[in-house]
């Protein structure tokens, strides 16, 4: 009779810790769950209204995209040199994904011979990697690098144009007026994570 009573204690006890074992592995998985579900979703950048007009002396000031340089004032420079700028087509083949969850913020000087060099010749590196362009704002700033709302606030855009690339709402790096190997290959380091300077960087 005791080694009956014995051996069922036994086995209700084995039973109860089999069953914690169980709600135990159920809870564990239950809080890996709950961890995937509150990880932090990728930053977007929030589209704004297209904005930028001429200031007094003719040039652009606020928010722009590439429809705002068919105006009459801007559209020779801006086509003839998107027209006439020949991508790398391999390493815009690699941009293609490399790309993927970026926001750019860019700022440009429709006054300045660098930014009316440059600034086409991005929109056609966007436009051939299938980038979506509402994931990048270009700001026109006058010769102050400044917009009248003070778009440039906090970003120390001291030279234009540069290009910000953003991963996950954090600066990754940034291109600043010219490149310093091609603006493919340039841009390509900055989004993989390989080293790279902008022609004014001088840190160690």
């Amino acid at each position: 009779m005791k080694k009956i009573l014995f051996l069922s204690l036994v086995t209700l006890f084995a039973a109860c810790n089999s069953t914690k074992k169980v709600t135990e592995t159920n809870t564990i998985e239950t809080k890996k769950v709950e961890v995937q579900k509150a990880a932090p979703k990728k930053v977007k950048q929030v589209a704004r209204e297209i904005n930028a007009k001429k200031d007094a002396d003719g040039y652009l000031t606020g928010i722009a995209n590439k429809e705002t340089f068919q105006d009459e004032a801007f559209k020779s420079w801006f086509n003839s040199r998107y027209e006439e700028y020949t991508t790398d087509k391999e390493t815009i083949g690699k941009l293609k994904t490399a790309l993927e969850g970026y926001t750019i913020k860019g700022f440009m000087g429709s006054w300045c011979g660098d930014s009316r060099r440059e600034t086409p010749r991005f929109y056609k590196l966007l436009d051939e990697t299938g980038f979506n362009q509402n994931d990048f704002e270009l700001i026109t700033v006058d010769r102050s690098k400044k917009t009248p709302d003070n778009l440039q606030e906090g970003l120390n855009i001291i030279r234009v144009p540069t290009f910000i690339f953003y991963k996950d709402g954090e600066e990754v790096g940034r291109y600043v007026e010219y490149p310093r190997e091609t603006l493919e290959k340039d841009i390509l380091k900055i989004v993989t994570g390989k080293p790279y300077k902008h022609s004014y960087d001088r840190s160690e």
